[in-house]
């Protein structure tokens, strides 16, 4: 092998190796610039108006601490619409009260 030859198989070796190095490093570029704009982004959902805080003294002599939008009165009977579940609250008075959260 002459010394050419030697010289251009080492210059290919260095150009590959250079080629390698700068594939990796624009794949982590990309990799942070991507984590860096997720951190960024921050989806609040919006304030609900829950209402005047509220007591609702039951005749069992238990309290429930609720908002005022919570409550609905359908048919004579007086309801807890919760986000997830509803309760009767029939006999129950309700006294506008702030309570500590």
């Amino acid at each position: 092998m002459s010394r050419s030859e030697r010289y251009s198989a080492k210059v290919k070796r260095a150009i590959s190796y250079r080629f390698i190095m700068l594939f990796f490093l624009c794949i982590a570029l990309l990799t942070v610039l991507y984590f860096y704009s997720q951190s960024l982004i921050k989806i609040e959902a919006p304030k609900k108006d829950l209402g005047e805080k509220v007591i609702i003294h039951l005749p069992t002599g238990n309290q429930i601490f609720t908002y005022e939008n919570l409550i609905v009165n359908e048919d004579g009977k007086l309801f807890y619409k919760g986000e997830r579940n509803t309760l009767e609250l029939t006999g129950g008075v309700v006294i506008y009260k702030d309570w500590k959260e």
